[in-house]
Parts: structure tokens; sequence; C-alpha cells
């Protein structure tokens, strides 16, 4: 079956919605294939529909994941959620929102049921998943940097992302950063005010720049299986 790359007439007309093609999102992502291997290089799709560019990308690092860590449960489940909490997406439409979590989820669920043995598998931890989800993927305006909502109204309230990382053992941590500082980081100058030109439809983190961007709070490291007690 073909491939549908357009919902409706109409949101095409409305929005310029057009999915890319999986052969197209495959070879895109192919020109950044190493950086699609590193568990921890983070990926940004500011226009990310439901999710075609992410998808790819987190199943690219789950192999990584599988390959290194199926022998042990503790190593994947680790890898698999910081493999997920280094993908972000801002999405205009709501429909499209969810449906790009729900994908990733189920893409990252399906490998960890795969990898994990049933008596080892952990209801916790796929609801740390779907709570990175939550925070990673913004119904939002990539060109105004704010969240919209459910009518893809600009809501005035700056999009910001967290950043996920482990600190020891099974402690994650947690740093929330605004998006549009985060989206300027290493930009000269005499930048243009109209939003940067994203290459390949997606921005990802090859070295960790100079400047970090605003901070706008640091969390307390927490258990990697307990991250909806963050709220």
């Amino acid at each position: 079956m073909a491939e549908k790359q357009v919902k409706s007439r109409q949101r095409v007309a409305d929005h310029g919605e057009v999915f890319t093609a999986e052969r197209e999102v495959k070879a895109m992502c192919d020109l950044v294939a190493d950086e699609c291997l590193r568990i921890d290089s983070r990926f940004l799709e500011p226009a990310c529909g439901d999710g075609n560019f992410l998808a790819e990308i987190l199943n690219r690092k789950l192999d990584v994941v599988t390959r290194r860590y199926k022998k042990s449960p503790y190593d994947f489940e680790r890898n698999a959620l910081l493999a997920l909490g280094s993908l972000y997406g801002v999405e205009l439409l709501q429909d499209n929102a969810v449906s790009c979590r729900d994908r990733l989820f189920t893409l990252w669920n399906e490998r960890y049921e795969k990898a994990i043995k049933k008596k080892d598998r952990n209801e916790e931890v796929k609801e740390s998943a779907r709570y990175i989800l939550e925070k990673n993927i913004i119904c939002g305006n990539a060109l105004t940097l704010h969240e919209v909502d459910e009518n893809g109204e600009d809501t005035g309230i700056p999009i910001i992302f967290s950043q996920w990382a482990f600190a020891t053992g099974p402690m994650m941590k947690r740093e929330d950063y605004a998006f549009e500082e985060l989206l300027h980081q290493g930009e000269a100058t005499t930048a243009k005010e109209e939003p940067v030109q994203m290459s390949l439809d997606l921005v990802y983190e090859d070295e960790k720049p100079d400047d970090e961007g605003t901070l706008i709070k640091i969390y307390p490291p927490i258990h990697y299986r307990r991250l909806k007690e963050y709220g």
C-alpha cells in the first residue's frame, strides 16, 4: 500500500501539511547516520507531524541499545529511556502531536517487550517513557516559539523543553530550557529575526555548545522509574 502523505486537501490548504515519505526520511537520516547511532545525541524536529523522522531515529537508536544491553534489563531500561529522552518535536496540530507521542511510545514499548523477558518488565518504566514524551513532544508553533491551544492558536506561553541525563546509577536528572534559547545557540549575533532554516527538517546536537541557553529550572535527580513524580 502506498504511503499516505496527505490527510486531506483542506489540511494542506490550511497548514501546508504534507508528510515526508519513508524513503526520503531514511535517506535524510543516513546523512547524519553516525549521530543517529549515538544513544544520547539529541534531535529536534520543529514540524514533527506524527513523527516520521523521530520514529526512524528512535528505531536506529534502539537497535544500538538492544545490541549492547539486551542481556541486562537494568542497562536496557536506562539506555532505552535515554534514547527516547534525546528526541524532541514541536507540532502545530494537536491530533498530530498526540499521534506522534503514541507512535513513539508504541515503537519504544514494542522494542522493550521484545528485549525484556515478561518477568523482568516494569510498568513504572513505561510510565516514565510516557512522561518523557509528554515533555518532549510539544503542541506548539516553531515560528512563534510558543505553545498553541487545541485550535492551533498561539497561547503566548513559551515552549519549554526538558533535558534528560543520568546522574549516578539509576538516578536521572532533568533540566528545563526555553526552546527559543536552545534554537539560537551558536547563531551569529547578526542573525536575521526570522526563524532559522532547519536543514534536513531536523536539528541535532553534535557537541555541547558553550552557551546552554536560559536555564528555567533544575530538578533534583529521581529514579528513572519514577519520573512521573516530577508532576
